[in-house]
Formats: C-alpha cells, structure tokens, sequence
C-alpha cells in the first residue's frame, strides 16, 4: 500500500512540474492545490528579478554560496577580523529601560586582556602600525604646519579636531568610542549570533520605533507593537501599499531595513536552541520558527517580501566591497595583528574576497539614487543619513547583550557600507603613495564590523538553501 502511495506521489509531481512548464498552473497557486507545500508557501515568491535593480535571485544565490561564501567564512575566523571591540552598557537614549535580559543566552563574554593580539590592542584606532605612523606624520606636516605658527597651541589642537569631525560628519552611524573605559573586546567567534528567547514587547519596541518613526513612512499607516495581531486582525499585505508612493531612495531605505530584519530572523530560525539538557546544549534548524517569520500564509503574503528586501540588502553590501577595494589595495594598509606572516596573507585573501566581489555581472546601481534637484538630493541624502544614525542609537536600547552586539554590529557595518557608496570620488582620489593623508578613511571598528555584517547577511543567504531543502521535504 505504502508503495503505491509513493508511486502515485512521484506521478502527482511529474504531472505538475509539466503542466507548470506548459503554463496551465500560475506560478503562485493557492496554498489548497497540490503545489501547497512548506517550501512553496516560504519561496513562491522569492524567485526571479529584484525592484530597483537588474539582478535575480537565482544569480546572487549561485554567486554567493559557491563562490563567495567560502572565502568570506575564512577571513572572518582570522584574528583580525574576529575581536570586535564594543561598549554594550551604553544607556538608551531613548526610553527608559524596563529590564534587561535575565536569560543565561543573553550573555556576552568579553575578552580577558592576554586573549586579544597586542598589535590589535595598540592599533585600535587606525588601520595599520604603517599606516597610523604615515597618518600622523601627514596630520603634523598638512593640517598643522598648514597654520600659522604663531597661532597657539590650543588652536592648532582644534584644527585636528575639526579634521576629526569631518570623518565622523561622513559616517552614516553612531559608533562608540573606543577608548571608553566601557568598551570592551568581544570575540565574535564565541559568541555568536543566534536565538536567546529575548522576544516580548520589549523586543516588538525596538522594531516597532524603527520602522514606525525612522523608515519615511507616512504616520497615517500603523504597525501594531505585537505584529504577530497584524497578520490575525488585518491583512498584512496592505502595510506595504505605502511604499508605492516612496520615491526610489525612501524605498531603498525601508528595504534595507526590512532585509536587516529579515536576516536576524534567518539566524535566529537557523540557530535555534532544540534541546538544552544537564550534558549539552543542541543548536539547530528550527522549521516551524523560519515559518512563523516567513510562510506567505502565517504573514499574510509579508514572509516572501521580508527575504526578496534580504537579497536587496546583500546587493547593497556587495556593492560597496567592490567599491571599496583602492582602499585596501593600497601599499600601505595591512590588517594588522602583529603577526606580520600572518598579515600579509590575510590581506592576500581580502583582496582576492574583494576581486571576486567586484567580479559580479550584475551589480546595483548607487548612480539611480539622489539623481533629481540638487539641492533636494543633498537634503534627501543628510536625511538618509541622520535616519540611519538614529537606527544605530536604537540598538543601545536593545536589552539582551548579545542582541545588541549583533545589532549594533550589522548596523554599523551597513551604515559603513552606505559610507562607501557615497564616497566614490574620496575613494578614487586616494593617494597612491605613502605618506599622504587619505580623504577617505575607515577605522578598524569600521573594517571590522562591514565584513562581518556582510558575513551575516552571506550566510543567511546560505540558510535560505538548507531551510528550502528541510521545508520541501514538510508536506
């Protein structure tokens, strides 16, 4: 009996797949036909060509997890690119905390002062040994003997100062500063991203005040707190009909936002804590939470948009790698660890990471943003990047610590991403020899925090794979 439900199974199937080619069923078919599988209801609409882009799925799926994603793994575990140094007990500017996380999976575990390379600890703040000696020969020689010298010292301390500002100025997120006695270095390698039972309203508040006062949206259309209601009460496909009326950039914004969203919720579904007993803690794929986040039936049609805006991000973050590499393929730049072996071969890797990146057909195109009226595309712009620097400032109210270190991280490494994108002329006009003092400068913090957000967006790509492999087997 078995045998020939099976038979008839695999010619059900066969049947479908044909007429599918022949065009007799839609591609989207109610979830009540035989083409209303997990995997189905999860990715009928996360196929084929991207908005505001030329790219498809299929092609950054290909592209990322058989020639980027390997790469990228490898760097991240290097010394350099895995100690990210963080301040995670700045108060919310924004409300008053209700409590932090009391859940054991909350908790970050800094790192021990001899855990950490020295030549990371002593070059914290510039890129290299080379290159912060080259920086303040040029600081001394450009922007001070620049002045007069009868101006005093206190003025000429200001000069550095304004120079200072002017790097901060470019910078579309609120980092912290590193040499707060709260800053402390993290291991990102042992702690990593993945589920920890915060969730609650205070959870729902930290996205409810992005997306409610910080993504352009009109405040005539309202998201509950609990978006769970949303999908029981409304039709959740109505929330987005706002975003028709965006212009391209306001657009943009949202989805990178949303694709942020989505791809946290990626790792957590991806790295659910299955079993946590006396002798062992089991992490794993969870199949039931991914469709709670994303089925097109259990968010009213939301899910498929939440991973297409995931792919819009990976494309932005993309882009920005092959933008930035005059930067990194300077002499003078090393990934500095004191290990100088080590370096050169980790800058070997990063420049072929970045070839590979810059290899991409079909890459997005920055030059469709802030085209219009000048004086309306730099106002849009600043507002572009205020909007964003709140965001940044919204993950210190986040009350799970390792929440908030991975929510502080991506945040920055896309704000450093966005730093890139609308930097091309200080970028290309960087100086090819030593000792001239770049217009355009990225701190380690920043290094460190663009390639591991884009680590995290990388691999929720590669999830994407595994979790339509274990949904297609769910009928």
């Amino acid at each position: 009996m078995h045998f020939m439900q099976h038979r008839r199974r695999i010619a059900m199937d066969f049947i479908v797949k044909v007429l599918l080619l022949l065009g007799v069923f839609p591609l989207y078919h109610s979830t009540d036909s035989v083409l209303s599988t997990a995997s189905h209801r999860c990715f009928c609409q996360v196929t084929g060509h991207l908005d505001d882009c030329t790219c498809d799925v299929e092609s950054i799926d290909a592209f990322n997890n058989k020639q980027l994603f390997p790469k990228l793994q490898r760097l991240l575990e290097s010394d350099y690119f895995r100690f990210y140094k963080v301040n995670l007990n700045k108060p919310c500017p924004f409300w008053a905390e209700i409590s932090l996380c009391g859940l054991k999976n909350c908790a970050v575990n800094p790192c021990k002062p001899n855990e950490v390379p020295e030549g990371i600890k002593s070059n914290s703040f510039k890129y290299s040994e080379e290159a912060n000696t080259d920086l303040q020969e040029c600081e001394r020689t450009e922007l001070l003997g620049a002045v007069d010298d009868s101006l005093s010292e206190e003025t000429r301390q200001a000069v550095l100062d304004w120079n200072r500002h002017d790097d901060a100025e470019d910078r579309f997120c609120v980092i912290d500063d590193e040499e707060c006695p709260d800053s402390q270095y993290v291991d990102l390698l042992l702690n990593p991203e993945r589920f920890t039972g915060y969730k609650g309203p205070e959870a729902w508040q930290i996205w409810n005040s992005i997306y409610e006062e910080n993504c352009f949206k009109p405040y005539t259309v309202k998201r509950p707190l609990n978006p769970l209601s949303a999908y029981r009460e409304n039709d959740g496909r109505s929330f987005y009909r706002w975003l028709d009326g965006l212009c391209v950039e306001k657009r943009a914004f949202f989805r990178l936002v949303s694709g942020l969203h989505a791809s946290i919720n990626v790792h957590l579904s991806a790295r659910y804590l299955l079993d946590d007993n006396w002798f062992e803690k089991k992490w794993g794929h969870n199949i039931t939470e991914f469709q709670q986040r994303f089925d097109a039936d259990l968010t009213k049609g939301e899910g498929p948009k939440r991973l297409r805006n995931l792919y819009f991000l990976y494309l932005i973050e993309l882009r920005a790698l092959s933008k930035v590499l005059p930067f990194f393929d300077r002499p003078s730049f090393r990934l500095y660890t004191g290990q100088p072996a080590e370096d050169q071969k980790n800058k070997e890797l990063l420049l072929e990471l970045l070839h590979v990146a810059k290899s991409f057909p079909l890459h997005f195109d920055e030059a469709s943003l802030f085209t219009g009226n000048k004086e309306e595309a730099a106002k849009l712009k600043e507002d572009f990047k205020l909007t964003f620097r709140n965001i940044s400032r919204i993950m210190d109210c986040v009350g799970c610590f390792k929440c908030r270190l991975w929510g502080k991280l991506q945040t920055q490494g896309l704000g450093t991403a966005l730093k890139i994108l609308f930097s091309e002329r200080q970028i290309e006009a960087l100086p090819k020899s030593k000792g001239s003092l770049p217009s355009f400068q990225l701190t380690r913090q920043e290094i460190v925090a663009l390639f591991n957000a884009f680590g995290r967006i990388s691999t929720s790509i590669r999830e994407l794979e595994n979790f339509r492999s274990l949904l297609s087997k769910v009928h």
